[in-house]
């Protein structure tokens, strides 16, 4: 039992533990706060209270310093080991377990035999202890150092990552000064180059306009020249007629042209070919075409501008014309079906009941009002046709087209008889100049041109817009050219020279079509988001403007006499405004999109859209007005369709 005794006891070892004077409890004492409940700062404690309060503090801790720590004069540290725990520490640490069993038994054998007496075996010398600590100091050193290697090669090798990164950065910052100094360079010698533009620009400008003016004023002696030959020329032709009577009429004719030639020539030249439109039956000779024939053929072969008259020829023809219906008393009287696709375009014969419809399946067709038969199918273009204008005497027809073209058919060949190209993008409308020889036509080029049919050559190429140029309109018997555009403005151009005279500003959007009044002294105009606007040619500044959106609105069009503006809307609907009473009212057909729509006489009212289809509205008499407007709301219902 000892034995096993002794063997349980050797597997436990001795420690060196080292008790210093330094004694620290692990109590720690909190902080007394100023807002504490044993302030005297609390009114509602009374002096007795704090003072016991400071008497408890004050004993205990004269409890707390009175209590010593029980230190030891000497460490433990200091005295030597004794021989037998040296012995079995040294077993234990060597892990000679075996050995530690026998030499415990053997020593505690001996010991209980009395042989001798643990101090018989004496204490182990300092110095071994020593060399144990000093070897423990070592190992632990060692261990420091390797730890301090390793933290030498971290940092060496971030050092060298942090050189490579310095070097790339300070590389890519040499590179940055570098392209900002040629930068530099290049902004002053650019900044030089544009210096040296400005002046050669100005000088350019003047020399330009010097020789606009100077052309204008070569323009305007030519006209006089030629206006004195052709006047001088039917002169003589009437004085050289063989008849009495014809000798006569040319006699009081030439005192006629004589004095309009001594104060006007333009108008002189205007006598004289009326005087030679009424004499090619009866005479063969034309001196005329005899002077013609000597001057330039290419220059001969240009029509002659219009004179513009001192009176407005529109004038007398819309004080021909009623007062204008109420608005609201159109009603919907029939449909024709024209077209399989949506019908772009709308024109009406100056002379006949007839209508041409232009539409997306690249044709035209020519169709009796109100009947709906179709006349004529003109194809040829090879895009969508996107506006459609009669000849003044009706014999001719000219359309425009998404294929950047504008054509011309005589409908008694039934057939394109000139083709105009000369835009680079789609052609969005066309207009017959009250002459019958100019034509115009606005592009998506930003451009519009003015034709001459005779020459067929381009006269003009009208330069201004911004934008799209969507809509063009000449003012009868004038030299007034009006055009609308997707940059916002409206624009008034003389065809004379292909200059502006004077833009509108006032569209908030795209504007899609503008047109003139009857008398010519008024413009309307509609934009991409419903908005009507009435203009003042005379004063140069809007009148009226309505908001008939949020749809777009894509064309407008003057009764007869002017006092009620329609509106085509992308709604379907058309919109009524009388302009006396400055009300707007709406028609409701049973198509799509109203994309063109005219007036036929003050009774009828034509509007096509995108169903292919035309609305024929009628005037309703004033005691079906109420009938009228109830029809308008029961359209579809109430109206019937021509094959």
């Amino acid at each position: 039992m000892a034995e096993g005794a002794a063997g349980s006891e050797a597997a436990f070892c001795l420690q060196n533990i080292t008790i210093t004077d330094d004694y620290k409890e692990d109590y720690q004492y909190e902080e007394v706060s100023a807002d504490d409940d044993f302030s005297l700062q609390e009114e509602d404690e009374d002096l007795s209270k704090a003072l016991q309060a400071i008497q408890e503090q004050a004993e205990d801790a004269q409890i707390l310093t009175s209590q010593s720590v029980l230190t030891a004069e000497k460490s433990v540290a200091d005295i030597p080991e004794a021989m037998d725990d040296f012995f079995c520490n040294f077993l234990v640490r060597l892990g000679m377990s075996r050995t530690l069993d026998c030499f415990q038994t053997e020593w505690y054998e001996l010991i209980e035999r009395g042989v001798f007496t643990v101090n018989d075996a004496g204490l182990v010398p300092t110095v071994y202890t020593h060399n144990q600590q000093l070897e423990l100091e070592n190992m632990r050193l060692k261990k420091d150092l390797e730890n301090y290697r390793l933290a030498v090669n971290k940092t060496k090798e971030a050092l060298i990552k942090m050189q490579k990164e310095r070097d790339f950065h300070r590389m890519h910052h040499k590179r940055v000064v570098q392209e900002k100094n040629r930068l530099i360079s290049d902004m002053k010698r650019l900044k030089a180059h544009y210096a040296s533009y400005e002046p050669v620009l100005k000088q350019l400008t003047a020399k330009y306009e010097a020789t606009l003016k100077q052309k204008m004023l070569t323009s305007l002696e030519r006209d006089r020249a030629v206006g004195q030959v052709i006047s001088l020329q039917a002169a003589l032709e009437d004085l050289e007629s063989g008849s009495a009577k014809q000798n006569s009429e040319a006699k009081v004719s030439d005192c006629t042209r004589k004095k309009e030639f001594e104060g006007a020539p333009q108008k002189a030249l205007q006598e004289a070919r009326q005087q030679k439109i009424i004499s090619d039956g009866s005479s063969s000779h034309d001196p005329v075409k005899e002077t013609e024939k000597k001057m330039d053929k290419r220059d001969l072969k240009h029509s002659e501008f219009p004179v513009d008259p001192e009176v407005s020829t529109n004038l007398e023809c819309a004080e021909a014309h009623p007062q204008p219906l109420e608005c609201g008393e159109y009603r919907l009287s029939s449909l024709v079906k024209v077209h399989d696709f949506a019908v772009s375009c709308l024109a009406l014969h100056p002379r006949k009941d007839l209508a041409v419809t232009g539409s997306d399946d690249h044709l035209w067709k020519l169709w009796a009002v109100p009947a709906g038969n179709i006349l004529l199918t003109g194809a040829g273009h090879t895009d969508w046709l996107s506006g459609c204008c009669f000849r003044p005497s009706g014999t001719q027809l000219v359309t425009s087209s998404g294929d950047c073209t504008v054509r011309l058919w005589e409908l008694s060949r039934r057939g394109c008889i000139l083709t105009l190209a000369g835009h680079s993008r789609a052609v969005r409308g066309c207009s017959w100049h009250s002459c019958g020889d100019l034509v115009g036509s606005a592009s998506m080029d930003s451009t519009s041109k003015i034709w001459d049919v005779n020459s067929e050559k381009c006269r003009h190429t009208l330069r201004g817009h911004k934008d799209s140029v969507n809509s063009i309109e000449f003012l009868p018997f004038s030299n007034t050219v009006l055009t609308s555009s997707a940059d916002k403005t409206l624009s008034l151009w003389d065809c004379r020279t292909g200059l502006r005279v004077y833009t509108f500003h006032g569209h908030l959007h795209s504007c899609n079509h503008a047109t003139f009044n009857m008398k010519g002294d008024t413009i309307a105009s509609c934009d991409s988001s419903g908005v009507l606007k009435l203009w003042d040619i005379r004063k140069l500044l809007p009148v009226l403007s309505i908001d008939a959106g949020p749809h777009p609105a894509n064309q407008v069009a003057f009764d007869p006499s002017g006092g009620v503006v329609a509106l085509g809307s992308s709604d379907g609907s058309v919109r009524l405004l009388r302009r006396d009473a400055g009300q707007l009212s709406a028609l409701r057909g049973p198509g799509g999109a109203v994309r063109c729509l005219r007036f036929h006489g003050p009774q009828l009212l034509l509007s096509a859209g995108s169903d292919g289809r035309v609305c024929l509205w009628t005037a309703a008499p004033p005691s079906l007005g109420a009938a009228g407007k109830a029809l308008d709301t029961a359209a579809p219902g109430g109206s019937h369709a021509h094959p």
